[in-house]
């Protein structure tokens, strides 16, 4: 095996480890939601993790902005009264926004869905191919709740950047307990600096309870 290999396959394993190990984390950390709580699923998509913490009896607001998605999110958690939907995206600004479909979304709408963003940088979208979508401000939204949030989960393709300092510069990450955010610098070149910058924002900071290692 060459070196090249052993390294992929290394890195591989790790991002493996990394993934179950967060998994755990969140499964954990919704299990210990209680009907009181507030919980938040930005980048629903069709409602996998909106689902688990749904269960819980906590107050779920769900965030997709995908019209295809959002279908399929609002029909599976139809049953969960406990569940608020949104059909939109989690911004740093309000508006409307171009939401650019996977390249490949014509050959599934629903499959793809998970990978529309509002980054025309990202690699794998087609950018003649878009969705208007309303933007909701996630710090404002989060600003007005009268509790704070006990689990955030955020996987917003290549916006949780923005967001997620928007946050932090309004001091409104003390108001989450426990956030699993992912990240999606391997896929978006421009996003690697300012994601490594705010990793180390959130260590000085002290909000070690936003993980950026979710998936």
């Amino acid at each position: 095996m060459g070196i090249f290999t052993w390294l992929k396959n290394l890195d591989s394993a790790r991002r493996k480890a990394r993934y179950k190990a967060q998994t755990e984390a969140f499964e954990a950390a919704a299990a210990a939601l209680k009907p009181n709580d507030i919980a938040i699923d930005c980048g629903a998509n069709v409602g996998i993790y909106t689902e688990i913490m749904a269960r819980s009896g906590a107050t779920v607001y769900a965030f997709e902005p995908n019209p295809v998605a959002f279908a399929a999110l609002k029909e599976r958690v139809a049953n969960f009264p406990n569940v608020k939907l949104f059909q939109a995206a989690s911004t740093v600004k309000p508006g409307s926004f171009k939401l650019y479909s996977h390249r490949h979304a014509k050959r599934d709408p629903l499959l793809y869905s998970v990978s529309s963003s509002l980054m025309s940088a990202k690699s794998n979208v087609n950018r003649n191919d878009f969705f208007e979508v309303e933007g909701i401000v996630l710090s404002e939204f989060i600003q007005q709740l009268d509790a704070p949030v006990k689990l955030l989960k955020m996987d917003v393709e290549g916006a949780e950047i923005g967001i997620l300092n928007d946050l932090l510069d309004k001091g409104l990450h003390e108001k989450i307990v426990a956030g699993f955010v992912e990240v999606h610098d391997r896929r978006v070149k421009s996003l690697r600096e300012p994601t490594a910058a705010l990793r180390e924002r959130l260590e000085d900071e002290g909000a070690t309870q936003i993980t950026l290692d979710w998936r």
